[in-house]
């Protein structure tokens, strides 16, 4: 029996040995008993509902991930069948993060409205923060969704120079605990993470589902992202909306991983700033990720704990896109690492290069992309903030990055924002 099987009857073999206890004692007397304390009457009362929630949990996840009975109908909205002798689609999880906003119903209805089969996609919130009003909210998706609770509300223990970060010591916290039970406890082999204020395209799943087996195979990539943090209306080509990208940047922002990485996180999880911590070079390990040009997430959560940086910005200008692109019908291996070098750096180079005047002011040469090149921090900062990039840089690397290219839109046309050809590599003093 699986091991969810297998605690679901724990559960409920517990509830039914309290109930036992309680009817042999009041039989076992001839008058009343003294009644008990009020205290320890909560806590029996507490214990109960808490050993009914994991036994209902524990039933729905393994209902949710079980296979379907042969023969039984797929759930309403979900994709056909697969022909006989192909493979049977995985199981990815989504794993959404909540605290304390009650919007998460934005977040939730988008992935349900889209997902393709609930069986293949569970949908598994875990809330931080205890907040009654946002638990309402997602109990009112009933068996749609799994609700998970993080039982450590108080705040961490933080340095006193960090008491003003309580909150990211917090996130970071209840990341590792909602990842744990993603690949511990319910065993999934990968998922995908969301946080409260996001809402997904039309064919975010589709795009995880194509790009799974590309992290399988291929061990340069550790993840797989929805999102172009330069993926402003004014940056992108709309019109290729099929277009991914390797990334040197971790994006975040709704993001699929394997339980083999997890593997290797868990026991060096941080404190704080989880994902600045992700752009650290001994956690990058030379890997890269997978994103589109135009992004399959948008966030609508101006207030946090970063209180609303970039969002003015930048954040709130990131397209969605809203054109379905058939990604499992597509040859994504052009995305492998040495098939990518290939054709990647040789149209990088191989684009004249001009300057920033001559890109905004006169016509290009010739139809194809062009090359605007920066030799050093302070080059590649002015260019970027004159294009409208993000300009910061994590450990060196710039968002979007790809050996140091950042790929993007202007005026129509294609433009490599790029290092010299000789480039060796990312220099973490530039951060």
């Amino acid at each position: 029996m699986p091991r969810q099987g297998r605690l679901a009857l724990l559960g409920a073999a517990l509830l039914l040995a309290w109930h036992g206890l309680l009817l042999l004692l009041l039989r076992g007397r001839a008058a009343p008993p003294p009644p008990l304390p009020a205290q320890l009457l909560r806590l029996a009362q507490d214990a109960e509902a808490e050993l009914r929630l994991q036994r209902d949990l524990l039933l729905q996840i393994q209902r949710l991930g079980r296979p379907r009975r042969r023969g039984a109908p797929e759930p309403s909205g979900s994709a056909p069948k697969p022909a006989r002798g192909t493979a049977e689609p995985p199981v990815i999880p989504v794993l959404v993060l909540a605290c304390d906003r009650s919007s998460v119903r934005r977040c939730l209805d988008k992935l349900l409205r889209y997902r393709p089969s609930a069986r293949r996609f569970p949908v598994i919130v875990s809330q931080d923060c205890g907040h009654a009003e946002t638990a309402a909210v997602i109990a009112s998706y009933g068996a749609a969704v799994a609700h998970i609770r993080q039982p450590e509300l108080g705040d961490v223990p933080v340095p006193p120079e960090h008491r003003k970060f309580q909150g990211y010591y917090r996130i970071a916290r209840h990341y590792r605990w909602a990842l744990g039970q993603v690949f511990r406890t319910f065993r999934y082999r990968a998922a995908i993470v969301v946080e409260d204020d996001l809402e997904v395209a039309p064919d975010f799943f589709e795009y995880f589902q194509a790009v799974l087996p590309l992290l399988r195979e291929d061990p340069t990539l550790w993840c797989a992202s929805a999102w172009n943090d330069n993926g402003k209306a004014a940056l992108v080509d709309a019109g290729r909306a099929e277009l991914l990208y390797r990334t040197d940047f971790f994006p975040g922002l709704g993001w699929l991983l394997l339980a083999e990485l997890w593997d290797e996180l868990e026991p060096k999880w941080p404190p704080a700033f989880w994902d600045d911590w992700m752009r650290r070079p001994e956690q990058r390990r030379g890997r890269a990720c997978v994103r589109p040009e135009v992004s399959r997430t948008m966030t609508f959560g101006r207030k946090g704990v970063s209180h609303g940086q970039f969002f003015d910005q930048y954040l709130k200008f990131i397209k969605l896109n809203d054109r379905f692109v058939p990604f499992t019908q597509l040859d994504l291996s052009y995305l492998k690492r040495d098939a990518y070098e290939r054709s990647f750096l040789p149209q990088v180079y191989g684009a004249p290069e001009v300057g920033l005047e001559q890109l905004r002011d006169e016509p290009a040469p010739g139809p194809g992309p062009v090359r605007l090149q920066y030799r050093g921090r302070d080059s590649f900062k002015a260019l970027a903030k004159a294009l409208g990039l993000m300009d910061d840089l994590k450990s060196g690397v710039p968002r979007g990055g790809y050996r140091g290219v950042v790929s993007l839109v202007c005026r129509g046309r294609r433009v490599f924002l790029a290092p010299p050809s000789d480039w060796t590599g990312y220099d973490p003093s530039w951060s």
